[in-house]
């Protein structure tokens, strides 16, 4: 039986950011991975609660040179062809905006066996962070997560889901267009949105601002951004 047979690779959501806030099971499988793959949004601090593994970094960042995905996949089943547990790392949820599909169609071709482990997505960590729920009983039953990044190729699709609460994941530059759109559709420039940077780390920058601030533009960030559009986020009244 070779090796690739009895290998398990586990792709594992590492959740928005703070080392405590992966899955139990997830730090689990990290403290016993021989190789771990990971993403550029994943923390030193997560990097540390697997000392004992081989560590490649596969980052994917906006405007950066990066691994190409059918890279990354080749090189997953590279590692399991030699090890028996990798760890595919990804921040937030592996199933959500995080190439997942890529990978398992790869490991699947290989017949490699593989599980998912879920992880915390941002817009929820985001959302708990501002204490600020994405759903309210009467202002907002609905809510849509969506990112304006498309594949190679793809034509860039530019419609706004039509939802109550509208989360846009890396919402940098991208999100400025959004709102003019937005305006464009007939939003109030009143309409509430909040802005997250580096969602649960020790540098998280939370900004209160309306869909006509947006409009202007953001300024650079150092870390991934998150944009929650909507009338649930629109701050409570304090006495």
């Amino acid at each position: 039986m070779s090796q690739a047979a009895t290998a398990r690779v586990f792709l594992i959501g590492a959740g928005p950011g703070a080392a405590d806030l992966i899955t139990v099971r997830g730090a689990r499988l990290l403290a016993q991975a021989d190789v771990v793959l990971y993403d550029a949004l994943v923390t030193a601090e997560m990097l540390e609660l697997c000392p004992q593994a081989l560590k490649i970094s596969v980052g994917k960042r906006s405007g950066q040179r990066s691994a190409a995905q059918d890279e990354i996949n080749q090189q997953i089943i590279s590692q399991a062809q030699t090890h028996r547990l990798v760890v595919r790392l990804k921040g937030g949820d592996p199933m959500l905006f995080g190439r997942a599909d890529e990978e398992i169609r790869a490991l699947e071709a290989a017949g490699i066996s593989y599980e998912i482990v879920p992880g915390i997505t941002t817009a929820l960590a985001a959302a708990a962070s501002v204490r600020q729920p994405l759903t309210k009983r009467g202002v907002a039953r609905s809510v849509a997560l969506f990112t304006s990044s498309t594949a190679p190729g793809e034509v860039a699709d530019t419609r706004i889901p039509e939802c109550d609460t509208l989360v846009q994941y890396m919402g940098g530059r991208e999100a400025m267009l959004t709102a003019n759109r937005m305006l464009a559709a007939g939003h109030p420039e009143t309409h509430p949105v909040v802005v997250i940077e580096n969602c649960s780390r020790s540098d998280e920058v939370i900004t209160h601002m309306t869909l006509q601030d947006l409009a202007q533009g953001l300024h650079t960030s150092s870390g991934p951004v998150l944009v929650m559009m909507g009338e649930a986020m629109r701050q409570r009244r304090t006495t």
